[in-house]
């Protein structure tokens, strides 16, 4: 096996339980996600929802950081349109600082919510200020390469300066986000999780590794494993996601049409329409999932994956990622 597995962690909360609970749970999987030989583990950044528990993956990271010893721990990622460039250099500086070489810092361009918690994490920010998110990126760039050089203490630093920067990411689902971490000497990794069309992974991924000078991007996919074929199959059954795109360019994926009609009643465009996204969760016993997950290897040259697991029930969901990281242990 030529690869390495990390995986993508959103705290989903059960039925009847807190987000404590939930949380809980979300560091006994980092324990164990250690101890299984995943590589990574990052938290997903969420808002306005009852259905997962973490809003401020900083948060989560320093506590995870603290209760492991080895495994990197990072974002997948943070919603760098609402937050500003420099405080953001911050946080992660300071992440960096309690566990030097162990912090990852993703970013993502997606809002992680429905319009109604946008407009309140922008709050009195002023669009002609913010830029795009090309410019935001650049910037939080600059605040993290940032080196003292005045002694008078004029010139203004994202402190504190860590022994050694967090890792760098670029979450995205096309070629310009490619491009852009390129640019930036940025790693790229491909939501496949979310756009499974195989066509745009590839082109995407081709020109990454061109502008990037051979470095390889890392792929993020949906996984649900099971100790037989059909059970997975079944576990996979009711997912579905459904991309909402507006006239004023703005567009979200979900996981229902429920969710689609909440996000255009609560968006401003003009208009909307909602395209429905083929499943591409990868389903099947390990052995199976290796199988598929060597496939992709080969076409794309991709040499880690970021698990993504679908499932809500616990005990599946720690099953499925078990079970993938035992067959991982064979294989090597």
């Amino acid at each position: 096996m030529g690869y390495r597995l990390s995986l993508l962690e959103k705290s989903p909360i059960d039925e009847g339980e807190s987000a404590s609970g939930a949380l809980k749970r979300t560091l006994e999987l980092a324990q164990k996600a250690e101890r299984w030989g995943y590589h990574r583990f990052w938290l997903a950044e969420h808002h306005n929802t009852d259905k997962l528990a973490i809003s401020s993956p900083e948060v989560v990271i320093a506590w995870i950081l603290a209760h492991t010893q080895r495994i990197r721990v990072g974002s997948g990622g943070v919603m760098l349109q609402h937050y500003s460039p420099y405080k953001v250099a911050e946080n992660f500086n300071v992440l960096s600082s309690l566990a030097p070489g162990r912090v990852d810092l993703g970013v993502g361009k997606a809002p992680g919510g429905l319009p109604l918690s946008t407009r309140a994490l922008q709050y009195a920010v002023d669009p002609a200020l913010k830029g795009d998110f090309a410019d935001q990126l650049r910037l939080l760039d600059d605040w993290l390469n940032a080196k003292p050089n005045d002694t008078q203490g004029d010139t203004l630093f994202a402190t504190p300066l860590p022994p050694q920067s967090a890792g760098r990411f670029l979450l995205g689902a096309s070629e310009q986000s490619a491009r852009l971490a390129a640019s930036l000497n940025w790693n790229f990794v491909f939501a496949a999780h979310l756009n499974g069309d195989q066509t745009e992974i590839g082109r995407t991924l081709s020109a990454y590794t061109h502008d990037s000078q051979g470095r390889r991007a890392l792929l993020a996919v949906s996984v649900i494993v099971a100790e037989t074929a059909a059970k997975a199959e079944e576990l996979a059954a009711d997912k579905q996601a459904f991309r909402v795109i507006g006239s004023d360019g703005q567009s979200v994926t979900v996981g229902s049409v429920a969710q689609a009609e909440a996000y255009i009643r609560q968006s401003t465009a003009a208009s909307h329409k909602i395209e429905e996204r083929v499943s591409s969760i990868i389903t099947g016993t390990a052995e199976q999932v290796h199988h598929q997950l060597e496939e992709l290897q080969a076409r794309y040259g991709v040499e880690e994956f970021v698990i993504d697991t679908p499932l809500a029930q616990p005990q599946a969901r720690l099953a499925s990622l078990e079970l993938l990281a035992a067959e991982s242990r064979a294989l090597a």
